[in-house]
């Protein structure tokens, strides 16, 4: 597994100057008080931004890049005409699309939309009971 590099070379420079500081630190203070916990964990965690910028991967950055990718993704399945018409709204003036967004929807639209949404056919008569 070669993963793709995910942080710039700034960043990774930042990353093992700061990880090398807070190493530093917690290590001093493991010398003078051994039994403390917190030190510990501070040094582990500075090692990790060490080799974090040694390698220049983030598995924290990847896996918000993986959940804004799968967000786009989850909105491109939108339908075909709501992207044009969204791209045509953002052209017009805020009154007109105010006016679009308003109108009225017939009484067999209506009908069409509640036989889509009846319990009936989206729970099993089973579920009804309860």
């Amino acid at each position: 597994m070669n993963p793709k590099q995910n942080i710039s070379l700034i960043n990774a420079m930042i990353r093992i100057t700061l990880g090398f500081m807070f190493l530093a630190w917690s290590t001093a203070k493991l010398v003078k008080r051994p039994n403390q916990q917190s030190y510990l964990w501070i040094a582990l965690l500075a090692g990790m931004k060490i080799a974090e910028g040694i390698v220049r991967y983030c598995p924290i950055v990847a896996l918000f890049d993986n959940k804004e990718q799968l967000m786009k993704k989850g909105s491109q399945h939108t339908s075909h005409t709501n992207s044009k018409d969204q791209k045509a709204h953002e052209h017009k003036g805020h009154d007109e699309t105010k006016s679009e967004h308003t109108e009225k929807a017939s009484s067999a639209d209506i009908q069409n939309i509640m036989s889509e949404f009846n319990p009936a056919t989206i729970f099993s008569p089973d579920d009804m009971k309860k």
